[in-house]
């Protein structure tokens, strides 16, 4: 009995006051406001729960828009989503609580404000990246009367569009993007094309090209896993024999105009390794080979891609 009064008395000092003199409802009343004194403050203050970051900083059109989301924890077990525009993209896991949504830009759109909506874990946070303008090069073709250009067929743009719509959560690549090929640099990304003095609105060109010589190898950029793979003989008439990667999240690779395909649907390949051999298949006026990177279904300028680190 001694020690259950002396803890009796050391409580009641605790918190302040003596509970012998109180009547029992003023007992009561103050014993809850000493228990809520002495709780953590922390427990009153707003918690900044989701975190975001842009990179690049000053984009420009043809860049890949970056979204990082850092939450302090997560609740609901569904993955944040950023939306721009008409378009949600997803976000997927690269860390603990980590998150990164990929926003494509390309030449068709207008510099400018961009507004960023980012949904995650019931929380909303709204965002403006300024977007600057770039210049792309132009080119004037003119085609001889009468003459029609190669159309391609049914099945070869039901499975290139199956491709470019992948959007894997597991992310396969590790750092800088290689060059796929040696050759030389002869037609850049974004090219702008006007065709017997009418400009084409909707065109650009998706890629690089490489005037590597027919037959020069062609490898992977980055791992990935092959899930591409057409042929002129299977109707791939525009894009000649194909090889597409996917990188992972929402990232892939397509590889057009090869004279040789040297994997098959399904394997995983990495960063380096031989996946075929310069030509000039398909709409190819002689041998190049042109590298597409699409980012979630939109081409954009793999040339940051080999110059920066995207982890």
């Amino acid at each position: 009995m001694i020690t259950e009064n002396r803890a009796n008395n050391s409580n009641n000092k605790l918190l302040g006051f003596d509970v012998k003199s109180l009547t029992p409802n003023r007992r009561a009343i103050n014993l809850l406001k000493g228990i809520f004194a002495v709780l953590p403050l922390t427990l009153a203050l707003p918690v900044d729960a989701l975190q975001v970051k842009v990179i690049p900083t000053n984009p420009k059109l043809g860049d890949t828009l970056s979204v990082e989301i850092n939450l302090d924890h997560q609740d609901n077990g569904t993955n944040p989503t950023v939306a721009s525009g008409k378009n949600t993209y997803p976000a997927f896991k690269i860390a603990p609580n980590q998150y990164r949504a990929f926003v494509p830009t390309t030449p068709l759109e207008k510099a400018g404000t961009r507004p960023l909506r980012v949904a995650a874990d019931g929380q909303v946070q709204n965002l403006a990246v300024n977007v600057l303008n770039r210049k792309f090069p132009i080119q004037r073709i003119t085609l001889p009367p009468g003459k029609a250009g190669v159309d391609a067929t049914e099945y070869e743009l039901k499975r290139v569009a199956a491709f470019k719509a992948l959007q894997t959560p597991q992310k396969y690549w590790n750092g800088v993007f290689l060059k796929p090929n040696a050759g030389r640099m002869s037609t850049n990304y974004g090219v702008r094309r006007y065709y017997n003095g009418t400009f084409a609105k909707d065109y650009y060109h998706r890629g690089l090209d490489y005037a590597g010589a027919a037959g020069s190898p062609v490898i992977a950029p980055a791992a990935g896993r092959v899930a591409l793979v057409g042929r002129v003989s299977q109707g791939f008439r525009v894009h000649g024999n194909v090889v597409g990667i996917d990188h992972g999240q929402g990232v892939i690779s397509i590889f057009m105009h090869l004279s040789r395909i040297n994997v098959k649907e399904g394997d995983f390949v990495k960063a380096g390794q031989l996946i075929g051999a310069v030509g000039s298949t398909g709409a190819a006026t002689g041998p190049h080979l042109h590298w597409g990177l699409y980012v979630n279904g939109q081409s954009v300028d793999p040339t940051p891609w080999r110059t920066k680190v995207v982890n």
